[in-house]
């Protein structure tokens, strides 16, 4: 069986230990490591003791062939987006070509924190689709912009509790196509 323990551990930001303290009963860092890289056999038992500690679903640690993750490109806190400070993906059941993420690390606007958007990617072709929506755009500097669509020459965005911002033409942008919130 192929797991996602290390992924998901780590998208957590969580140690080895830390998954081993949280564990019912706790186990040793080397156990979880054995587990995580397939040395030691990972049971359905094992497997919900791990899920537990982690707090997703046993499903969620097991990799399925038709299993797509999407790319997480930026993190939201508190109206401003950035890169993430480390590679991470979203686990969703099915996704179409060419999508990426965004999650929210700080409550922005409508969304809360913990949501996940999953964006079409758009070319400046396709731009028009994007008219009074969300948007991600990148930046010349490597950051993101995020914001609603108000104008499209030169594309202007409306960030959340700020004013008109037009920007420089960009080679993409991302509209969030669905919202993922956990209850």
């Amino acid at each position: 069986m192929i797991t996602s323990i290390r992924e998901v551990r780590r998208a957590k930001g969580l140690t080895l230990d830390d998954v081993a303290r949280a564990c019912v009963p706790p186990t040793t860092a080397q156990t979880i490591g054995r587990l995580e890289m397939g040395t030691r056999t990972v049971s359905v038992a094992w497997l919900n003791r791990i899920a537990a500690a982690l707090e997703v679903e046993a499903a969620d640690l097991v990799r399925l062939p038709d299993r797509s993750d999407l790319p997480v490109v930026a993190v939201l806190t508190g109206g401003a987006a950035s890169a993430p400070r480390h590679a991470s993906v979203v686990t969703c059941p099915r996704i179409d070509a060419g999508m990426v993420a965004i999650t929210v690390a700080g409550a922005t606007g409508d969304y809360r924190t913990g949501d996940q958007l999953w964006c079409a990617m758009l070319t400046p072709d396709r731009f028009g689709q994007a008219m009074n929506r969300d948007v991600l755009i990148p930046t010349p500097g490597g950051g993101f912009l995020f914001g609603r669509l108000v104008a499209l020459d030169p594309p202007t965005l409306l960030p959340t509790g700020e004013g008109l911002r037009p920007v420089q033409p960009p080679a993409w942008m991302a509209m969030p196509v669905r919202l993922i919130r956990s209850f």
